[in-house]
This record gives structure tokens, sequence and C-alpha cells, in this order.
């Protein structure tokens, strides 16, 4: 049995599809069942939640094999998870990291998905690591002033970086726990085209047949206000900003073949995303 966490975020979802296809045995932990109502009816449900570590018991019982996603700031998540693992016997963790933990030097974000890798690594069992770099769903971001103002504010301007679909890394994920040889292993995963903010916006713009401004941020910190009106907290304020001002400063754009070599195929290219997707950059139609 798998049990994985996160199944109903972007990776999480496409995990359990994947796992479902296969044939795999999987078991997905929400906090309420109402959550799960997408996911594929053959998984099993089960109630829990990894802030309150008296309720994954029963959750972890008769699980071999766990994908671990916590997301947010924090090793609580993960030491919970750890723990109920290694009570149930569980003989396998694929782990989803970030690619920023082989920063150097290593920013913010890296520094916390450290923090949790460390957990990982420390409690005995056997592990994989998943290490994705920046996420095509990101995009979606961008998609309130696009619809409504028909722009998009750069705060990277040159700088590059090889987005990735969840759907690949689900597609990894799933091959991690489905198969043998993968125990040890740490694999950092990016999509295969290197692109600048403008160049997606391009893209998208094409996929829903309208112009697109791109206006460039003056400084990150605006950037920051555009994402989050409201303020966000000092160490996650502090933490984006780091990561435009790096990813600004990347005018190549890292990138890896692991999703190529594993999968045997090209990750799955942003257009391709963009033409699934398109109808969340449009705006509604009229009544």
């Amino acid at each position: 049995m798998i049990l994985v966490t996160g199944a109903t975020g972007n990776i999480g979802r496409e995990l359990v599809r994947e796992l479902d296809a296969k044939g795999a045995g999987v078991r997905i932990l929400v906090r309420a069942r109402a959550r799960a109502a997408a996911l594929p009816e053959r998984a099993e449900r089960a109630v829990g939640d990894l802030d309150a570590p008296a309720t994954l018991t029963s959750a972890f019982s008769g699980v071999d094999k766990l994908f671990l996603l916590t997301p947010g700031i924090g090793t609580a998540h993960t030491a919970h998870a750890v723990s109920a693992a290694r009570a149930a016997g569980v003989g396998h963790i694929v782990h989803l990291s970030s690619i920023n933990v082989i920063g150097d030097p290593m920013p913010a974000m890296g520094r916390w998905h450290h923090e949790r890798e460390e957990i990982v690594r420390a409690c005995g069992i056997p592990a994989t690591i998943l290490r994705p770099g920046g996420f095509m769903t990101n995009a979606l971001e961008w998609a309130p002033t696009i619809r409504e103002e028909g722009y998009v504010l750069d705060p990277v301007g040159p700088g590059r970086h090889a987005p990735i679909d969840p759907a690949d890394i689900a597609a990894v994920a799933a091959l991690a726990l489905t198969q043998d040889g993968h125990q040890g292993k740490q694999y950092v995963l990016t999509g295969d085209q290197s692109l600048t903010v403008t160049e997606q916006v391009r893209i998208i713009a094409a996929a829903i047949g309208r112009d697109i401004e791109v206006r460039e941020a003056v400084t990150p910190a605006q950037a920051l206000r555009s994402r989050f009106p409201d303020g966000a907290p000092p160490v996650l304020a502090d933490a984006i900003t780091e990561a435009f001002t790096l990813m600004r400063a990347d005018t190549v754009g890292f990138r890896t073949d692991t999703v190529e070599r594993l999968l045997e195929r090209r990750p799955r290219t942003f257009a391709n995303w963009c033409a699934h997707n398109a109808d969340a950059f449009r705006r509604p139609a009229a009544v």
C-alpha cells in the first residue's frame, strides 16, 4: 500500500492518477473526505492531519511506501509523518524537496527543505529525494492580472529557469514508488526549456489568443506586494525576495536531463501545459 500526502495538490493529484493507472494500491491522506472527491474512487481515503500526530496511526497502518510532501515553512509536518512511518514499518519514502537545496550558497528556501531532508535521512527508512525546480503551475499566479487587466508583472527580467510540469514530477515519483533501484537516490528535476518570464507570457498569449503586456517590476519588493497585497509573513517575504534576486541573476537557466533519463521521454513543454490550462487565463464569458 502506498500512502500519498498532499494528494489534492498539483503534484499529488497527478501522482494518485498515475499510481491508480498502474494498478498500485493507493491510500490518500486528507483532512476531510470531501476534498478528495475528484480523485480516483479506487484510492482509499484516510482522514488525518499532519498537524495532529494522534490522527496518523490508522492512516499509516499497513502502508509499505510513503510519498511525503509537506508544504510551507517548518519541519513539524515532516517529523510527524516520519515518526508515524517508522512506527508503521514503512519501507520506503519518496520525499518531495526542492532544487533550492543544491544552491551555493543555499538560499532560505533551500535551508527549509534541507532541514526536512535531514529528518528523512536520519529516520533510518530508505528514501528517494526529489528536488524539482519551479513548477509550470506557478504561472497561475499571473492569471488574475492577465484576465482582468491583460498584464504580467515580471520580477526577474533577464533571468531564466526551466519550469517543470507537476505531472512530470508525479510520473517520476510514481516510478520511484513502483520500481526497484531508486532507494538512496536524489533526483534534481527540471523541464528542458530555459525561459524568461517574457517568453513564458508569449506562450500563454498564443494559447489564449490575446496580447499580454509584460511590466518589469522596479524592485523585488514591488513584485512581492503584487503577489501578496495583504502582506506576507516576514520570513516568507524575505525568502521570496531573495529568490527573485537569484532568479534575475541566472541568465542561463539551470537544467537537468533527469526526467528524460528516468521516463525515457522528453519533459512536457510549457506550451503543452498552457494548451491544457488556457481557460485559467481567459476572461470569463459574458453572461
